[in-house]
C-alpha cells in the first residue's frame, strides 16, 4: 500500500477545530503554544472561542490552519503513525507540507505565512475582490466564461482552482465575479455562488503580494525535504531550496490544480490519501476525483485511531 499525505488550506477553519485532538494529544497542545509565542498572541484561543470573524479574517486564518495541520501530524507521529511517500497541500496547505517534510521550521513558515496573509490582504482593498464556486461545468467551459466576461472590460475574472470535476472557484474583481456568476448559469452551471472572501487567491491579482513575497522567502533557509512535496500549481515534486523560493512565490497568483496533484499520486502508485488537518474538504474532493482511492481524515482522537488500524489490517495483508 502506498500513502500520501495531504494538507487543508483556506476554508477548513472553524472555531472549536482540533478540541478533541488537544485534549488527548499534549503534541496538538504543545504546537499551538509553540504558534503562539512565535506569533505573540494565544492563537489556540482564538480557534477554541472565536469569534469566528476574527478566525476568518486571512491574516489569522493562515497561521491557524498551519498551525492545524502541524499539530494533526504531530498526534499521527505519536500513536505510531508511518510516513506517507508523499505530500501536498491545498493552497496555504504547502506551507504545512514543507514543515511537516522537514523543509520548512515551524517558526519560519508561522512567519511567512503571516506575512503572506498581510500581503494577499493589502493586495487587493477591501470589498473589491471576490472568489465564487462554479459548479456543473467542465473546466474549459469556465475559463471561456471568465475570458468573456474579461474580455468586455468588467475587470479580472479568472478560474483558480480546479478542484475536481464540475466543481471550480474563479476569483478577481468583485463586479467580474458577480457577472461571471451569471454567464456561468447561463452556460448552464447547476450552481454558481460567492463565496465569503474578500482575498482573490490565486489569480493575477496577487502578482504584487508575490513580488513582495519573495523577499521574505529569499531570507527564509528550506532544507532538503525528507518526503517529496508535490506542488498545488503544476503537480511536480519540489526541488531545491531556490526551486521552492521561486515556487512559493508564484504559487500565490498561480491557480491550484489540485486534480493535477491527485491524478500525479495515483500515478505514482498512490492507493491511500489521508487529509492532515481540520475538516474533510478535500477527502471530499479526493472521492469525487476518483472513488478508488481509499480518502481518509485525522479530524478527531477516534478517526487517526481507525486509520491506524486500517493502515495496519493492510499492511499485515500484503
Amino acid at each position: 500500500m502506498s500513502c500520501a499525505f495531504v494538507f487543508p488550506g483556506q476554508g477548513s477553519q472553524s472555531v472549536g477545530m482540533q478540541a478533541d485532538l488537544a485534549t488527548k494529544y499534549p503534541e496538538v497542545r504543545d504546537a499551538y503554544a509553540e504558534a503562539g509565542d512565535v506569533l505573540g498572541f494565544d492563537i489556540q484561543a482564538l480557534v477554541q472561542n472565536g469569534p469566528a470573524e476574527h478566525l476568518n479574517a486571512t491574516v489569522n486564518t493562515q497561521p491557524a490552519m498551519l498551525v492545524a495541520g502541524v499539530a494533526a501530524w504531530r498526534a499521527w507521529k505519536s500513536e505510531g503513525g508511518q510516513s506517507p511517500e508523499m505530500m501536498a497541500g491545498h493552497s496555504l496547505g504547502e506551507y504545512t507540507a514543507l514543515v511537516c517534510a522537514g523543509a520548512l521550521e515551524f517558526a519560519d513558515a508561522l512567519r511567512l505565512v503571516r506575512r503572506r496573509a498581510e500581503l494577499m490582504q493589502d493586495a487587493v482593498p477591501a470589498g473589491e475582490g471576490a472568489m465564487a464556486a462554479v459548479l456543473g461545468l467542465d473546466d474549459e467551459a469556465i475559463i471561456e466564461v471568465c475570458r468573456q466576461v474579461s474580455g468586455k472590460g468588467a475587470g479580472v475574472a479568472e478560474a483558480v482552482n480546479f478542484n475536481s470535476p464540475g466543481q471550480v472557484v474563479v476569483a478577481g474583481q468583485r463586479e467580474a465575479i458577480e457577472q461571471t456568476l451569471e454567464v456561468a448559469k447561463k452556460a448552464g452551471a447547476k450552481r454558481a455562488i460567492m463565496l465569503p472572501v474578500s482575498v482573490p487567491s490565486h489569480s493575477s491579482l496577487m502578482l504584487p503580494a508575490g513580488k513582495l513575497l519573495a523577499e521574505s522567502l529569499a531570507d527564509t533557509t528550506f532544507l532538503e525535504a525528507k518526503i517529496p512535496v508535490i506542488g498545488a500549481a503544476d503537480a511536480k515534486p519540489y526541488g531545491n531550496d531556490e526551486d521552492i523560493r521561486q515556487r512559493l512565490g508564484s504559487q500565490i497568483y498561480s491557480p491550484v490544480r489540485w486534480v493535477d496533484v491527485i491524478n500525479y499520486f495515483t500515478n505514482q502508485g498512490a492507493d491511500r490519501i489521508v487529509e492532515c488537518g481540520p475538516g474533510k474538504v478535500l477527502t471530499g474532493l479526493i472521492r469525487r476525483i476518483d472513488r478508488s482511492i481509499a480518502a481518509s481524515c485525522i479530524d478527531s482522537p477516534d478517526l487517526l485511531s481507525e486509520l491506524l488500524g486500517e493502515i495496519s489490517m493492510n499492511g499485515a495483508n500484503e
